[in-house]
């Protein structure tokens, strides 16, 4: 009877861990996605470039505060147009939107600063 009652509340537990892993997972607003697509007035955040990876098609940025709510902080980014890389330096500052695509943060626009 101990067996029994053991097996039903493993099930009853493996049942309810999805959903609680779902709620969870909810709350984690901002680490990695943007609460929508930044248009073309969206504003830019100042960034610092530390390296850039051409081989990889990435860009590794010291940033300020994102827009989704993401706090400042060094972060590597796709870019949305390869050629980019080819203007930016490390040590560059820049300004630039970022935005969510298949799984990783891009850079979808940017200016260099001065």
């Amino acid at each position: 009877m101990k067996a029994i009652a053991t097996i039903a509340i493993l099930i009853a537990a493996g049942f309810s861990m999805p959903g609680i892993a779902a709620t969870d997972h909810d709350s984690h607003t901002g680490h990695g996605t943007m609460s929508a697509r930044p248009s073309a007035d969206a504003p830019l955040i100042d960034g610092l470039v530390k390296k850039v990876d051409k081989s990889a098609g990435k860009v590794t940025v010291s940033h300020g505060p994102l827009p989704n709510g993401m706090p400042a902080m060094t972060m590597v980014f796709k870019v949305k147009d390869m050629a980019w890389l080819d203007q930016m330096k490390d040590g560059g500052k820049i300004r630039f939107a970022a935005d969510h695509i298949n799984g990783a943060m891009t850079i979808v626009r940017f200016v260099l600063e001065q």
